[in-house]
């Protein structure tokens, strides 16, 4: 252990952070981050001072107790918590093979991960649109097997903008969860199926306990990502499955109603801060652990 903090600081490592990349982190966070939501936040105000209407705090309780608005908030919460666990259930299994059996082969199923990342979102949105359309890839091989007698209308609605949504999401997932199995020593798993635990007993009592902070990394970066988005709802949901983007997007160009779209955009900031929090405090949790 001496030796190895002996080569750590002739390395040039430290206990101490210096205080240059804390000022410039600082500075990051305030001119990205901080100067942002409060300059959100005074323009709500600001708008209603110049439309003299109603004060601020009016759009608010009313995007909380009018019960369509308040479907509306649930409903995103439910789409961004549904296409998460999603991408859990498919992207555990992908991170666990890339890790103990890919091999040679991990750096194309990286490749295969990060080559949706690499596309341009109309594009790969549009894309997806071909594939689902009435007279698409989908419908066209189904008909050709016979196990459908017309087209089936998968766009415009729910199930193609969560498979649109997990398309995109899913290599975060996997990248967070196949960092900390990575970390997991495996002579605890040794140790485990010597003292005769079976194959899945090990699975299920060492291996997933210890990576429970990468699927709670992930789960974070993805419902964030999820929350927020716009393009991928709008074009292959085709507006049948509101959530709190589209209406702000609504509430921008076709009402014109811009203190309710404000208002709006602060609960999305609210969450987006809030999810952050939760994330500093599992990396919190994990240092003291370390």
């Amino acid at each position: 252990m001496t030796d190895q903090v002996r080569r750590g600081t002739s390395r040039g490592f430290s206990g101490v952070v210096s205080p240059w990349w804390i000022a410039v982190t600082a500075l990051f966070l305030v001119v990205f981050f901080v100067i942002p939501i409060i300059n959100n936040l005074l323009n709500t105000d600001q708008l209603v001072t110049l439309a003299k209407q109603r004060p601020a705090s009016f759009y608010y309780e009313k995007l909380f107790t009018d019960p369509y608005y308040l479907g509306i908030v649930a409903d995103t919460v439910t789409l961004s918590v549904g296409v998460t666990v999603i991408c859990i259930i498919i992207g555990y299994p992908v991170a666990l093979f890339l890790v103990r059996h890919a091999g040679r082969w991990s750096g194309l199923v990286i490749f295969l991960l990060i080559a949706p990342l690499l596309t341009s979102i109309i594009m790969r949105t549009f894309g997806w649109r071909v594939l689902f359309a009435r007279r698409g890839l989908l419908n066209d091989f189904l008909l050709w097997i016979d196990a459908i007698e017309k087209p089936i209308l998968f766009l415009n609605g729910p199930t193609s903008a969560v498979i649109g949504l997990v398309h995109v999401l899913v290599p975060f997932m996997v990248l967070s969860i196949a960092s900390v199995l990575r970390s997991i020593d495996l002579q605890l798993e040794e140790s485990a199926r010597i003292l005769g635990a079976s194959r899945f007993k090990t699975f299920l009592k060492v291996t997933f306990p210890l990576s429970l902070d990468g699927i709670g990394t992930g789960f974070i970066i993805v419902f964030l990502l999820a929350n927020g988005s716009f393009v991928t709802l709008l074009l292959l949901g085709g507006g049948e499955l509101k959530t709190l983007p589209l209406l702000i997007y609504q509430q921008f160009t076709i009402s014109r109603d811009f203190q309710f779209a404000a208002a709006m955009s602060n609960v999305l900031l609210a969450i987006a801060v809030g999810c952050l929090y939760l994330q500093l405090r599992l990396i919190k949790r994990k240092g003291v652990k370390g």
